[in-house]
């Protein structure tokens, strides 16, 4: 095996252990905010509903923790072991980012969690409540500062490059709040938003199919409908503000996510690529179906602007562009489907036949994974649109990964790959047999302390 056999293995790992941690810190960042949500409309309304809510889903916020931080302490590791290279020459700017979200968003989440998830009814309902803000906010703390290193990867700034080629941090706010960071952060924390949502409401449908005038299933389906109908259209708007940061600093991955392979003809815009097969070999899109003009009205905001086209660059400098145009899509059509379930349920609301509209219950169940799907494959357009480079136009992937030969590689890859997925296989085998129970009526009698505390409402 040789060096490139190895360094695809070594992408292949990566993505493979980031694909299964981001679906869990994702649920994470959700789940904390909307076990806060719950608690506060338990301190507030003093219904025992909500405190029967916020247990059940504790519990299965416990379990995505537990298995969350393990999958995510392989990536520490493979960054000395797979990429070495990138280390070395980025650690001076990475290596301070990743410090600060272990110590300040993983110990602040890790000093509060026994809090949250055993002090219910053992300390006062304010201090409990906080501890569940704290856990909140360091998961966002997390978010933050993983975002602003894979951020500044994509838009490198605030750095000088040293005699020895290191990249050394000259302006930290720079580095930090990179031209791009702002759009990634919002993107992503509604993006964890959206995929919490499609899966309590679809909990909520699944219970509502089978129980129809249960309270816990009502309230689930109902809230989980409001959190898309309120985030989808922000992440709309998010996403286009994205799409601008992209075509003005990363033009390569945009004409990728486009398939826009050559300018259109003068006089026109450019087009919505509705279906293509991009061959990298001929340097074109077979079986094209597209709409005119369109591209240019997202891209440029009017009908007849243009963007940078893959044919205007080397072969060595293009990402894969199938991965990349067809991650897009998915994304895209996913973020509608979340956004028209919105819709939908604002107007079976307000026609007052929520809770009868079987037919959206059904929908929402199949949604149950869209969100976090719908985030994979941004993270695929994110990651894959902005090879061959590590640091965008700055350090090539292929002078990133460590000389290790192929054959370590490719064991540690499968030993990876066999523990995820028992990990994984687990995991979810526990969480579907949480969800798949509902909050028992009156649950909180098992803590009576805490129950009198509510008033003993409904």
């Amino acid at each position: 095996m040789n060096g490139e056999t190895a360094l695809l293995l070594a992408r292949g790992q990566f993505a493979f252990t980031i694909g299964f941690h981001i679906v869990l810190a994702a649920f994470s960042i959700g789940l904390a905010h909307f076990l806060m949500f719950l608690e506060a409309m338990w301190l507030w309304r003093k219904q025992t509903l909500w405190l029967s809510l916020w247990r059940y889903w504790s519990k299965i916020f416990a379990l995505n923790v537990a298995v969350g931080v393990v999958t995510g302490v392989v990536m520490e590791f493979a960054f000395g072991t797979n990429w070495s290279g990138l280390a070395s020459r980025a650690g001076a700017v990475l290596g301070p980012m990743m410090y600060m979200e272990v110590l300040v968003a993983f110990f602040l989440e890790a000093g509060f969690m026994g809090v949250v998830l055993f002090g219910m009814g053992k300390v006062r309902p304010w201090v409990h409540f906080m501890a569940t803000c704290i856990v909140a906010l360091g998961s966002l703390f997390s978010a933050f500062w993983i975002v602003a290193a894979n951020s500044w990867m994509q838009t490198p700034d605030g750095f000088a490059v040293a005699a020895d080629g290191r990249f050394v941090p000259v302006d930290w706010w720079a580095a930090i709040i990179n031209p791009s960071f702002p759009w990634r952060m919002a993107h992503m924390v509604v993006a964890a938003m959206l995929g919490t949502a499609c899966l309590v409401a679809a909990c909520g449908a699944w219970h509502l199919l089978r129980e129809a005038r249960h309270p816990a299933a009502r309230q689930m389906f109902s809230l989980g409908l409001w959190m898309l109908v309120v985030m989808a259209p922000v992440q709309i708007v998010l996403g286009d503000l994205h799409g601008e940061n992209t075509r003005d600093h990363q033009p390569i991955k945009l004409a990728a996510m486009e398939g826009a392979w050559d300018p259109p003809p003068p006089g026109e815009g450019e087009p919505l690529r509705l279906f293509a097969l991009p061959d990298m070999q001929q340097r074109r899109n077979l079986y094209e179906v597209a709409i005119p003009d369109i591209g240019s009205l997202y891209l440029r905001h009017n009908l007849e602007g243009r963007i940078h086209t893959l044919n205007q660059y080397p072969a060595e400098a293009l990402p894969w562009v199938p991965v990349v145009f067809w991650s897009f899509r998915v994304m895209v059509g996913l973020g509608i489907a979340m956004a028209a379930a919105g819709i939908a349920g604002l107007v079976v609301r307000l026609r007052g036949r929520l809770w009868h509209a079987h037919w959206l219950q059904r929908v929402m169940v199949l949604l149950a994974p869209a969100g976090f799907i719908a985030m994979l494959a941004g993270w695929l357009v994110t990651e894959a649109g902005r090879q061959p480079w590590t640091v965008y136009g700055l350090l090539r992937t292929s002078h990133s990964v460590a000389p290790v030969s192929a054959e370590l590689v490719l064991g540690s890859l499968l030993v990876t790959v066999a523990v995820y997925i028992a990990l994984f296989a687990l995991g979810l085998g526990f969480l579907l047999k949480l969800m798949s129970r509902l909050p028992v009526r009156h649950e909180e009698s098992a803590m009576p302390e805490v129950a009198e505390r509510t008033g003993k409402g409904t």
